[in-house]
């Protein structure tokens, strides 16, 4: 998009002459021999750049950046200094002017002042729109994207979620899932009861069953007292299994009845209590592909199957990332009551170019270190390598590059520790062997989810 540029000088020569010479660069230019006139093309959404003289009949250059400061600060504006003006310039700069070029001044000086003020301008529209698109996201649908994969999942949401069908969500990790289920609830008429989630890669197996079917005393040792089941709990409203392909198979066999009978009998008795609930279930892998279910049932993954939904991981709706982060951003400076960062190049360049191995969750942690100023080295890092290039020796660049993974498991997995040894395939004493060599500080990523 061509940025457009006001350019204000009521020397007509000179002004045809600066607009033809900004044209040629790129830039789409509206020239004006007053600043009243140049006023009235202005609002607070005007997405480019004023360039003006300072010496003018009429409202000068320094009246038009007070105007156009009333209207908006953050409007850059570029002052055309001479006869001896470059003092009073300078305190303009001080007061908020973006920058002051003196007469006569080389094309290229202005050229290249008026590219990094666009760029500093397209900054500040992009951060405005994200806020307000983060703002109705957050009055909308807590399932934020702009993406059109994203406006169908919605959609089929919205479609499902007042029916009492069984739903298998998949997704890879930090994609979202619980968020899916949760709307799925809230959605549906089932609002008023309770939305039980279970993580079953979370529980052994010697407990899994009594949270999900419940227990009698004495039911075994250390059965004390009376518990009901997480599925009795849910009765009315809504179960989320995650990380279904963990669930243990005699857990499984158990499970296949209660959703073909709709009744469970809690461990210690025989008797049958009818239950009223609807299954969302989530899986890290496709348990359509035999490879991937290993042991997991394949009767209860056609059971649990009636609908599928699938959430695509950031890398491949990465237009939502801007978004996303903002909207994170607004959240945890309200967590922390700190100031909402600013949407710089840097973090631009890393929301875009980073692969984001743990989705939604590794952005949300993201944007908590930016505005607590604790920026993750990769976002640093990347930055040096692409205006530098690869430095030192072999074995210094290696080391460096084996700093950078280690932080981006972490990262992913939100600083625990088994889960970043799974990622890393290493040995936990090795691992922090890594750590302490590295200089890492692994609490720093074990930013507690509010998701």
């Amino acid at each position: 998009m061509t940025t457009p540029v006001l350019l204000v000088d009521d020397d007509r020569p000179l002004l045809r002459a600066t607009a033809q010479t900004l044209e040629l660069a790129g830039f789409d230019v509206s020239p004006f021999s007053s600043a009243t006139e140049a006023l009235t093309a202005l609002d607070m959404d005007f997405a480019g750049v004023v360039v003006s003289d300072i010496r003018m009949p009429g409202t000068d250059g320094l009246q038009l950046f007070e105007r156009i400061c009333d209207l908006d600060r953050e409007i850059p504006v570029i002052l055309i200094t001479g006869h001896g003006d470059i003092p009073t310039a300078v305190k303009a700069i001080q007061d908020g002017v973006y920058d002051f070029i003196a007469k006569p001044f080389a094309t290229e000086r202005l050229i290249q002042c008026v590219h990094r003020a666009a760029e500093k301008r397209g900054l500040v529209m992009e951060n405005r729109r994200l806020k307000e698109a983060a703002r109705q996201a957050e009055d909308g649908f807590p399932l934020i994207g702009q993406t059109l994969v994203m406006d169908r999942l919605r959609q089929t949401l919205r479609q499902i979620a007042d029916t009492d069908v069984d739903v298998l969500v998949t997704g890879e990790t930090g994609s979202g899932k619980e968020v899916v289920a949760r709307l799925l609830h809230g959605w549906s008429r089932r609002a008023k009861g309770n939305f039980v989630a279970l993580n079953c890669g979370a529980l052994p197996e010697q407990v899994i069953e009594s949270e999900l079917f419940g227990h009698e005393p004495g039911a075994f040792t250390g059965a004390q007292k009376k518990r009901i089941g997480r599925i009795e709990h849910s009765s009315g409203g809504t179960l989320f299994l995650d990380e279904l392909e963990s669930m243990p198979p005699s857990t499984q066999i158990q499970m296949l009845r209660v959703l073909e009978m709709r009744e469970v009998t809690p461990l210690g008795t025989n008797e049958v209590r009818p239950v009223d609930i609807r299954i969302v279930a989530a899986a890290k892998v496709d348990l359509a592909d035999p490879e991937q279910r290993k042991a997991f049932r394949e009767d209860l993954y056609y059971r649990l199957n009636v609908v599928s939904l699938s959430i695509p991981p950031l890398r491949e709706r990465r237009e939502d990332i801007p978004l996303l982060f903002s909207y994170f951003a607004d959240r945890a400076t309200q967590r922390f009551q700190r100031e909402a960062p600013a949407l710089s190049g840097d973090i631009l360049r890393h929301l875009r170019e980073h692969d984001w191995p743990g989705n939604v969750r590794e952005l949300s942690h993201f944007a908590e270190r930016a505005v607590l100023g604790v920026m993750p080295s990769t976002a640093t890092a990347s930055k040096a390598s692409e205006t530098h290039g690869p430095s030192g020796s072999l074995p210094e660049q290696l080391d460096r590059l084996e700093a950078q993974i280690i932080r981006d498991a972490l990262s992913a997995n939100d600083g625990n520790v088994q889960q970043t040894l799974a990622t890393l395939g290493i040995p936990r004493k090795t691992f922090y062997d890594k750590l302490q060599r590295h200089g890492i500080v692994r609490r720093e990523f074990a930013v507690k989810d509010e998701q």
